[in-house]
């Protein structure tokens, strides 16, 4: 029973199924025929919208008992064609549809302009849909497929509209066995085996059509599979297939990695390489982002993907990664650190990594860095001066604190207070070593002047041994925690100021005009150099420049940093210490990108001017092979009449073909001279010689020079309007192709009004008509060459009348606008100068613009 496709129902969309064929001939459309059968036999509705069966006997009985859907008849040059009804099929809403060749492009006149449109439209319309597709009309493999094959496949569908289908069943053959079935005659008419055998279904091109197939559908299936476990929360890892993560940490051990992480992903067919960096959420990661892109690009050269992840537990989020993307192999670089700073520190990322990876290989990579490591570091790291500095605080502070005690004790507890105060000071002025020197000889006064018995390092009492004992555990926890503290507030004050620096940067770029000289001088500026300047590499020679116009100081330093490929990015100066470098790099990049950026828009630039040039090469042929030809064939047909010997016309048929012959001739005439004028215009070649134009003047040639000169033009405050500054030949034809505009579109049997007045030192001419009107979405179009905007038939002329009248206008400085004529219609309002008395005729137009 057809289906209730009433509007307003609520229906479910269709569900479709997609045989995916690896060649032509492996039998796709005989499966959905088998398909459509199977499912007719259990009681479905089932339609046959569209079949192509290429002569096939076993296809063609294959049809024999499925309702098989007329189709249209389309006519396209000349020839008839037919497509699939998809107003029949709709109407009579079946629960399945078979629609064969989903590529397929339609012939024009119908609703879409490719098959797989209509298709989408059966769906929506909750009907299902059983489809077929070759693997070469895939958009994303389309260009593969012609490297391959040697021949372009016109016909593709996006790669979307097959991947949301509800089943894909791939029908696949092995390549002798597909030859054989051709050589047979099932496949193509005997007289064109041969010639297929040879070319398209060799056997190299079947086997890569065969492998494409499979990659593509190995991909949705693993999509799918992706999908069902998050559904169902499945954590572990489904070995389907071998996918190789590569921890990478910018340190220099990385490209190693990465190369072996490539050789075991290319072991197994089909594997997949996936690079990840986890980035600490508080951004103080040491990372070097010059290290990192490089080691990116690597990645992508080798065909795998990178990643970047934010987490502070370094083991986790790695792991967490990896069971995300069902990796069965996990790369780590052996520890940079050495035997003693991993006794001090405890065991690292790749030791506590394996313990948790459960059912994950972990493969340790040893490299040439591994052991190399340094010490891990006690504090900050400071000037030579405040080093030096805060040793002797830790020394001295604690001597002056015994002797000011020695005045003004009160108790032991508030000595050991004020002591401990002092480690905090110096713990902040020279860090956490420092800190630990001023703890032990503080516990020493402390012990030697406090505690009794005095002057001596006795402790007579157990409370005392044990209040000092705190005393220095105290001192050495609290400044140790000050230490880190003000290494993270400096480490975090740097972060912040790095990102704001890089913040401004990436404005600079997205804001466009001028963001190479910006960047350099913010480079400048950031670094506190002398000179900034990006050079040719090759050449040498100065890209941009930034000065700061002082002296350069003795001793400057030059650093130059790599960007791109082509240039370098030169600063003089002072030394850049290590922790600018990163940021330089960061800057070089974003020089780069500006620098890319700039090329690319030269580059455009060069090439609009040929764009439009070819643009209207192509209108102007176009135009030529109709408008020209139209009024030119005839004219020579009445002047061939009029010459022949065989036939003898009366004085009135003369006349007439005479008057044919003239008119058309105008009409060339005229239509080659907009053509001209307009390529003119285009090359910025035309000539103009402004000069005090009255209006009254003009208005009648120009009306004189129309088709129809006794057409209803009526004049209105023309005499009183002051002249204007323009090219009197140009303003001619400019209100002549107004006014044919205005009476081809006017109401039958009005008038086209003209009308002057001035305001603001410019004349306005309004050119009124009674016509529909211009709805203010396309008024923009109607100044467009070779636009007909509204026309019925494409004798009219070529379209250039506005086009070329607004440019027309604008070389003399005017404008040409549209506006509604109130109670119904078009008005053009042409704008001019008014020529005062101190006009010059000679006057250049760029140089009279108000």
């Amino acid at each position: 029973m057809p289906r209730d496709l009433t509007p307003g129902t609520a229906h479910r969309r269709g569900r479709l199924r997609v045989y995916l064929g690896s060649a032509p001939g492996v039998g796709k459309t005989y499966r959905m025929l088998d398909e459509a059968r199977r499912r007719q036999e259990r009681g479905a509705d089932v339609v046959v919208g569209y079949i192509e069966c290429h002569g096939r006997r076993h296809t063609e009985n294959m049809l024999q008992g499925l309702d098989v859907m007329p189709r249209v008849q389309r006519t396209y040059r000349g020839t008839e064609f037919t497509e699939m009804d998809l107003d029949a099929v709709l109407e009579r809403g079946p629960s399945v549809v078979l629609v064969d060749e989903l590529a397929h492009t339609n012939i024009p006149g119908g609703r879409h302009a490719k098959r797989w449109e209509d298709v989408e439209e059966i769906l929506a319309a909750g009907i299902d849909v059983i489809t077929t597709v070759n693997v070469q009309h895939l958009e994303s493999l389309n260009d593969v497929v012609q490297k391959i094959t040697g021949i372009p496949q016109r016909e593709t569908v996006p790669d979307e509209v097959v991947r949301r289908a509800d089943q894909i069943e791939l029908v696949d053959m092995a390549p002798q066995a597909l030859r054989r079935r051709m050589a047979h005659g099932n496949v193509y008419k005997a007289e064109k085996v041969d010639a297929a055998l040879s070319n398209y279904f060799r056997v190299g091109n079947l086997t890569a059509l065969r492998e494409l197939a499979l990659l593509w559908v190995a991909g949705r299936v693993d999509e799918g599979l992706r999908d069902y476990r998050a559904t169902h929360n499945i954590d572990r890892v489904w070995e389907t297939r071998e996918r190789v993560v590569v921890a990478l940490t910018g340190g220099p051990e990385g490209q190693t990695l990465i190369r072996r992480a490539a050789r075991i992903a290319d072991r197994t067919a089909g594997g997949e390489l996936l690079a990840v960096h986890i980035s600490r959420s508080d951004g103080l990661a040491g990372a070097s982002p010059g290290a990192l892109a490089e080691q990116r690009h690597l990645v992508e050269t080798l065909g795998g993907s990178y990643h970047v992840v934010v987490g502070d537990d370094i083991p986790t989020a790695l792991l967490a990664f990896a069971r995300a993307h069902d990796a069965t192999q996990l790369v780590l670089g052996t520890s940079r650190r050495g035997r003693v700073n991993r006794f001090l520190t405890g065991p690292g990322i790749g030791e506590t990594t394996v313990d948790a990876s459960e059912d994950i290989d972990v493969h340790m990579v040893t490299h040439e860095f591994s052991g190399r490591g340094r010490l891990p570091s006690l504090g900050r790291r400071h000037s030579h001066r405040r080093t030096v500095a805060g040793y002797t605080a830790g020394l001295v502070l604690p001597v002056l604190l015994t002797v000011l005690l020695s005045y003004t004790s009160l108790n032991l507890t508030t000595d050991a207070l004020i002591f401990q105060l002092g480690v905090v000071a110096v713990a902040l002025l020279g860090g956490a070593v420092s800190a630990l020197l001023a703890s032990v000889v503080a516990s020493l006064l402390l012990n030697y002047y406090f505690i009794p018995p005095v002057h001596t390092f006795t402790i007579t009492e157990p409370n005392n041994v044990i209040a000092l004992a705190v005393f220095a555990a105290v001192a050495l926890t609290v400044s140790t925690v000050v230490d880190r503290a003000a290494r993270l507030t400096t480490r975090a004050a740097r972060a912040t100021a790095e990102a704001e620096t890089l913040s401004t940067l990436a404005g600079s770029v997205l804001r466009g005009a001028d963001a190479l000289p910006a960047l350099l001088e913010k480079c400048r500026t950031a670094f506190g150099m002398d000179t900034v300047a990006l050079l040719e590499r090759t050449t040498g020679d100065v890209l941009a420049r930034s000065d700061s116009h002082s002296q350069p100081a003795e001793g400057s330093e030059t650093t130059e940093v790599p960007v791109a490929e082509s240039a370098l990015l030169v600063l003089t100066g002072r030394r850049l210490p290590a922790a600018d470098q990163r940021v330089l790099t960061a800057f070089a990049a974003h020089v780069g990108a500006a620098l890319e950026r700039d090329r690319l828009a030269t580059a455009a630039a060069e090439v609009e001017p040929i764009k439009a040039a070819d643009k209207m090469r192509t209108a102007l042929l176009a135009a030529v092979s109709h408008d020209l030809r139209t009024p030119l064939a005839a004219a020579l047909a009445s002047v061939g009449s009029l010459r022949s010997p065989d036939v003898e016309f009366s004085e009135e048929d003369t006349a007439e073909l005479l008057a044919t012959a003239d008119e058309s001739l105008l009409k060339l005439t005229r239509l080659v001279d907009n053509l001209l004028d307009m390529s003119r215009l285009q090359a910025g070649a035309l000539t103009l010689h402004l000069a005090p134009t009255h209006l009254d003047e003009v208005l009648p040639r120009a009306v004189d020079s129309l088709a129809d000169p006794d057409a209803p033009v009526q004049p209105w405050g023309l005499t009183d309007a002051p002249p204007v500054l323009a090219d009197p030949p140009l303003l001619e034809r400019v209100l002549a192709n107004v006014i044919t505009n205005a009476l081809r579109h006017n109401a039958p049997g009005a008038p086209v009004l003209v009308t002057a007045s001035t305001h603001a030192g410019r004349v306005e001419i309004r050119v009124v008509d009674r016509g529909p009107g211009i709805p203010p979405e396309d008024r923009d179009r109607v100044f467009l060459p070779f636009q007909r905007l509204g026309d019925t038939d494409n004798t009219t002329g070529t379209g250039l009348g506005l086009a070329l009248s607004r440019g027309l206008a604008e070389a003399m400085n005017g404008t040409l606008d549209v506006e509604d004529t109130p109670g119904g219609g078009t008005t053009m309002l042409l704008t001019l100068p008014a020529a005062g008395p101190e006009s010059d005729p000679d006057t250049d137009p760029q140089e009279a613009a108000p």
